[in-house]
């Protein structure tokens, strides 16, 4: 450790000492004898001096602590949830913000009585994580992969498990698919986008932008285009071409 400390200040870098908080419980291995009230205690020995490890708390786990929301945070929760989270995070991203307060016995019994004002970002949506979710739909190039030898059209079923495949959960019944019908195997298809539009909780719509891939294996395999989703596409449907521009694509 001081050969690193000396080492430093040769070489002519900057030095950045942190104080830590560390707490060591000890334990005397031999106890000082104890004298009468009033008395004069007896001088310590050396051997009175010798301690024990009984506990390290800063290698221990701590806890899970609870906070309770004082405003509306997005994809997390309202004012007045209660959340339980490692000590670090809760700090970081929520106490140290004023975004929440510690879950105390005291505050959690007041945050029971009450009652919060339901804030703008509460009253557009219905629920806090919709606004997450909308983001990342409506960043997202959904790649729909139809067979190019076995006749095929398109349905919702198909987009349902293309939307798996990229780690959303979208039922059939949330899913508003183009205004034409879209059969294959067409190789013109390929490289040309469509949108289809989610509704979220019955709610909130998001349009998602589409495009198909034709799937085959050996010589009948198309060649791999590198960040495809990131170059601009012809719109395979003229009316949803003014929409599929003004929806950004991934970076």
């Amino acid at each position: 450790m001081f050969s690193t400390f000396v080492k430093s200040f040769s070489s002519g870098q900057n030095v950045v000492m942190q104080q830590t908080r560390n707490t060591f419980i000890l334990k005397r291995r031999f106890p000082p004898t104890l004298h009468k009230k009033g008395g004069k205690p007896p001088k310590m020995k050396a051997r009175h001096f010798i301690y024990d490890l009984v506990e390290e708390t800063n290698v221990q786990r701590k806890p899970d602590m609870k906070i309770i929301l004082n405003q509306f945070v997005d994809g997390v929760g309202k004012a007045g949830d209660v959340l339980t989270l490692r000590p670090n995070v809760a700090y970081k991203e929520y106490l140290m913000p004023g975004l929440a307060v510690y879950g105390s016995p005291e505050n959690l019994a007041k945050n029971e009585k009450q009652e919060y004002d339901t804030i703008d970002e509460d009253k557009k949506f219905s629920s806090p994580y919709v606004q997450r979710t909308m983001r990342g739909l409506s960043h997202l190039v959904l790649q729909i992969t139809m067979n190019k030898l076995v006749p095929w059209t398109l349905e919702p079923w198909h987009v349902r498990v293309s939307f798996r495949k990229a780690g959303f959960v979208v039922p059939e019944h949330a899913i508003e698919m183009p205004p034409i019908t879209i059969r294959g195997p067409d190789l013109s298809l390929q490289n040309k986008e469509f949108y289809v539009t989610v509704t979220i909780n019955k709610t909130e719509k998001v349009n998602v932008r589409c495009r198909i891939h034709h799937w085959a294996t050996g010589l009948d395999r198309l060649p791999s285009v590198d960040f495809h989703w990131k170059k601009p596409m012809e719109a395979l449907i003229p009316e949803q071409a003014a929409v599929l521009e003004e929806m950004s694509l991934p970076v």
